[in-house]
Parts: structure tokens; C-alpha cells; sequence
């Protein structure tokens, strides 16, 4: 029997609206790191915004992966579990290897215009079922085993199935 394997795609956006202790220290720090970075894409300090320097300066699109270093830290504080998306029991259960930082807009002179993206990307999931509006799955593993421990949950905004794969 085929089964289907999935990857997920948690988008989490971080601004200067976001509440939780961690999202503000990321937003802080990477708004310190884009400033520190952002200096060397903007010498004769013509711009101010991220949009204006990758628009006009063509190395500065580096500043995406440049800047994530400031939040790998906060990043292995998440020991692997993706942030803000439940189970129908209310724990978090996805777990993570990969991600993308991204900057959305950020302007040197503002904190409050400073915007990201954390693209977490889910380790494989097995798809057993739709229930309603729910997603059955399970972790993916090579052996086939008789009892398979499962999540229920339902797909929230900004997380969509990244990858798809039939395996027999």
C-alpha cells in the first residue's frame, strides 16, 4: 500500500506586534545584526531600507543569510520543536532540521519597521487521513510497524505542505 509522505512549511512572521519574550528577542537582535551587516551594502549610506539596498545593490540579498546568525541561538532554544502549531490536543508536536530566515523590510533608522520570516520546515510526516479539517499524521519512519503513534491537527494559517512524496 502506497503511502504518502509529507514535508511542512511553518512561515512564522516576527514584527514589532509580536508579544511572546522569544519573538522579541529575535526581532531585537536581528534588527542589531541587519544594522551591523547592512552597513557594508550601504557605505555612502544612500539608503535606508532592506527593499532599497536589494533593489539597487545586488550582494545585498547575502544580508538575508548574513543576519540569520544572530538568531541561531534562540533557534536551538526551540530544542527542534517548531513554535505555535498545535495538535488537537494542544501540545506542540512538529519537529525541525531546516529553515530559512527572511528579511521581510527592515529600515536602519526604525525597529518598528523591522520585519521577518522564520520558514521552519517539518522533518517527514506520514499523511494517513483527512478528518474534516484535520490532518491524521505520524512521523516518518523506514520500517513498517503495526502500532504508529499519531497527531490530529488542523493546517493554521502560514503552514501549507512544502513536499510531497509516494513512497510504496
Amino acid at each position: 500500500m502506497s503511502r504518502k509522505v509529507i514535508t511542512l512549511c511553518y512561515r512564522k512572521i516576527i514584527d514589532a506586534t509580536n508579544t511572546s519574550t522569544w519573538d522579541k528577542f529575535v526581532h531585537e537582535d536581528s534588527f542589531a545584526e541587519f544594522k551591523m551587516q547592512a552597513q557594508y551594502y550601504n557605505q555612502e549610506q544612500q539608503y535606508t531600507t532592506f527593499a532599497e539596498m536589494a533593489l539597487n545593490v545586488p550582494e545585498a540579498e547575502k544580508l538575508h543569510f548574513l543576519v540569520s546568525a544572530a538568531i541561531t541561538g534562540y533557534l536551538r532554544q526551540l530544542n527542534g520543536i517548531i513554535p505555535d502549531v498545535l495538535d488537537n490536543l494542544g501540545r506542540r508536536f512538529l519537529t525541525f532540521e531546516n529553515f530559512k530566515f527572511e528579511l521581510i523590510n527592515s529600515d536602519i533608522n526604525s525597529l518598528e519597521k523591522h520585519k521577518v520570516a522564520i520558514n521552519f520546515f517539518s522533518k517527514p510526516l506520514v499523511w494517513h487521513d483527512t478528518i474534516g479539517n484535520l490532518l491524521l499524521v505520524s512521523q516518518f519512519k523506514e520500517s513498517n510497524e503495526d502500532e504508529v503513534f499519531t497527531n490530529l491537527f488542523q493546517i493554521q494559517p502560514f503552514v501549507s505542505i512544502h513536499a510531497i512524496k509516494n513512497i510504496d
